[in-house]
């Protein structure tokens, strides 16, 4: 038995058969609708992955697999030395001499940064005229090159015609010759990290800050607390995902330091070796001595990067720890 097909009538009287099964145009444009809707999400950050493993998982990959080489430009020959590279890096003295300078400018440079930083984004969202020109006055330490910054920096902690030590002069206090010390070195390059980057970090927390409830601030005024109060008891945990990404952004940039030292001890030879004595010499300035100053050994050097980076990642995540800790007894 057929069943014949329903036809409909139009207002002019005829009758048009019913819409039939999809014709084959229809399921193509339906099948490239549903691969557009699926593939082009991936297909427009290809780009990024595609530069990412050019640039990035490829020369990570190759530095590994050259730290496990005596290589070096000055001869065509490449032994393999397995961890040899690594185990001479352990046992040198001056490794464990960067790595303290390093952590030691890092702490120096990093907490007083991200605590000026927070109170300078509390005072910017107060009512202040010329908001704006604040705001941007903010940025403009961080636009400044960084070799302008340590050059005058550099000026300004001289031993002899440098203005900080007039300042302690003029307070009753002697000179003080900033490269010769462990400690005066730390200080003096630290605050040029600081300066440069303390309004940036500011102006991440102000955004942050912006996004918190006005509600809650009015109910903490109403309680009786005071805005430093309502900084630390109200502003802090709320906005504590993007204190955690400025910690662990400054320790990865604090780990990397390289032109604030260098720069500092004058460039040259004593600028690669962190002063006569070492005494602020940090892992990028040690690393650059053995691959660019010491017959051009990249694999010593790519050694030195790779333990560069297992630091780096060591420390984000006790820092991501440590937070979270706090976070949790909160």
């Amino acid at each position: 038995m057929t069943i014949a097909a329903k036809s409909t009538a139009d207002p002019t009287g005829r009758s048009s058969p019913t819409a039939g099964p999809e014709r084959p145009a229809g399921r193509f444009q339906h099948l490239r609708y549903r691969l557009d809707l699926k593939a082009s999400p991936y297909l427009y950050i290809a780009p990024f992955f595609a530069l990412f493993a050019a640039f990035g998982l490829f020369p990570l990959a190759y530095t590994a697999w050259v730290s496990t080489h005596e290589w070096s430009l000055l001869s065509d020959e490449h032994a393999f030395l397995g961890l040899g590279n690594y185990q001479t890096l352990l046992s040198d003295p001056y490794f464990w001499n960067a790595l303290g300078n390093t952590l030691s400018i890092l702490l120096l440079a990093t907490v007083p940064q991200l605590l000026a930083a927070l109170l300078l984004a509390h005072l910017l969202t107060l009512r202040l005229r010329g908001q704006t020109f604040w705001r941007m006055g903010m940025l403009l330490p961080n636009v400044a090159s960084v070799v302008a910054v340590a050059v005058i920096f550099s000026q300004l902690f001289g031993r002899d015609f440098g203005l900080v030590n007039w300042v302690l002069e003029s307070l009753g206090a002697g000179r003080v010759d900033w490269q010769s010390g462990s400690a005066t070195s730390h200080i003096a390059i630290a605050v040029m990290v600081a300066w440069k980057w303390t309004g940036y970090n500011a102006l991440i927390f102000l955004a942050a800050m912006q996004a918190v409830p006005r509600e809650v601030y009015e109910a903490a005024h109403l309680d009786g607390a005071s805005r430093m109060q309502q900084l630390f008891h109200v502003t802090v945990p709320m906005i504590r995902p993007t204190i955690v990404f400025t910690v662990i952004v400054s320790t990865i940039y604090g780990l990397q330091i390289f032109a604030e030292p260098q720069l500092f001890g004058g460039g040259g030879p004593n600028g690669v070796t962190g002063g006569a004595s070492r005494q602020f010499q940090t892992l990028t300035l040690y690393l650059y001595e053995h691959g660019f100053n010491r017959g051009f050994a990249f694999g010593y050097a790519s050694a030195v990067a790779w333990t560069m980076f297992l630091v780096i990642v060591i420390v984000a995540l006790l820092n991501y720890l440590f937070i979270r800790r706090i976070r949790s007894d909160s």
